[in-house]
């Protein structure tokens, strides 16, 4: 009988191909993943951005509002810095705030605001109702 015992130890040349050859695989495939991680990592950025200008801009108007003695905020369009400055700042970015006050009567009003940016025109928007309220006159 043909009684062959192997004690030889270690890796062989072509053991050593197939690793590197499924390492290279894998390392390509973490780098193809890479620019729509950066694409969706700057989304996020925006619509984060955006969310925040969103609500101070639905606090504001619902502020407005609500306090008798100051005139129910206009229907318009501006353009809001992320910095939250009157004039662009070195990478700042530009948002286009839409407000859209709506009288529902019976002394209630909607605002409708909605943020977009360039690259997307969709953007986010969000409405509430506010009311006229004596305990907020100032």
């Amino acid at each position: 009988m043909w009684n062959i015992v192997s004690n030889k130890k270690g890796i062989s040349l072509i053991e050593v191909c197939i690793a590197l050859f499924l390492l290279g695989i894998g390392i390509m495939a973490l780098i193809s993943l890479q620019p729509s991680a950066w694409r969706l990592s700057g989304r996020s950025d925006y619509l984060g951005r955006a969310s925040g200008i969103l609500v101070s801009q639905l606090q504001t108007a619902e502020a407005q509002i609500m306090n008798p003695n100051l005139a129910i905020p206009a229907s318009g369009s501006s353009t809001v810095y992320a910095s939250g400055q009157g004039a662009a700042r070195q990478g700042d970015a530009l948002f286009t705030v839409n407000r859209t006050v709506t009288d529902l009567g019976g002394n209630t009003w909607r605002v409708t605001i909605h943020v977009s940016w360039p690259g997307n025109a969709t953007g986010i928007t969000e409405s509430l109702n506010a009311t006229r309220q004596e305990y907020f006159r100032q």
